[in-house]
């Protein structure tokens, strides 16, 4: 009597762990990206660290950042110095305090183009416009997703080899940028909830 309970407990916890693993194994970045997709407009803090060969530590920035779908992002830099970063559409405009604002379009620049698309597709959900830049490899689950993408370009990959996004549901926790240098850069985010 004492071999069947265990047997039945075994068999019940082996169920338990096969439907844990099953819903891991359903998590796709269809879902992921339906996910993202639903999110219209948000706001976030960050903190960025660059690691740079030639340097012994890591150069750190921080600011914030605002997407509104499907295609404005705006990167605003507030440490060390301030720097705006705005994409809408397919300009690029760069603003500097006692610079000349410039502002460049994205189909004169490709390799620009595809690094800018890695953020901006993956914001809002848009897997045809990273897969045509990236190959993508998603694994976790809902809660705590980790999303790799790879240049499909030659070119590309001699700048980034791969880009490295993590997130819980539809919220975007950090960004890794490893270069085709071995440089790299690691950038955390804190979503900002609106009142």
């Amino acid at each position: 009597m004492t071999n069947v309970i265990r047997t039945s407990s075994l068999f019940g916890i082996f169920l338990g762990l096969s439907a844990s693993l099953a819903q891991a194994n359903d998590w796709q970045v269809t879902d992921l990206m339906q996910l993202l997709s639903e999110s219209k407009t948000g706001k976030a803090i960050f903190v960025e660290k660059k690691y740079i060969s030639i340097i012994d530590r890591p150069i750190e920035s921080s600011g914030e950042l605002a997407f509104t779908a499907p295609d404005k992002l705006e990167k605003r830099t507030l440490k060390p110095k301030p720097e705006a970063l705005i994409l809408e559409g397919d300009k690029l405009t760069i603003d500097q305090p006692g610079k000349r604002h410039l502002t460049v379009g994205l189909q004169d620049h490709p390799e620009v183009a595809a690094f800018v698309e890695s953020i901006r597709a993956t914001l809002a959900g848009d897997r045809s416009a990273l897969e045509k830049f990236y190959a993508l490899e998603l694994t976790g689950s809902a809660e705590q997703w980790q999303l790799v993408l790879t240049p499909r370009q030659e070119r590309m990959l001699k700048i980034i080899s791969r880009i490295r996004i993590g997130g819980a549901y539809a919220d975007v926790k950090n960004i890794d940028f490893f270069q085709g240098d071995g440089d790299r850069s690691e950038m955390l985010i804190k979503k900002v909830v609106s009142q």
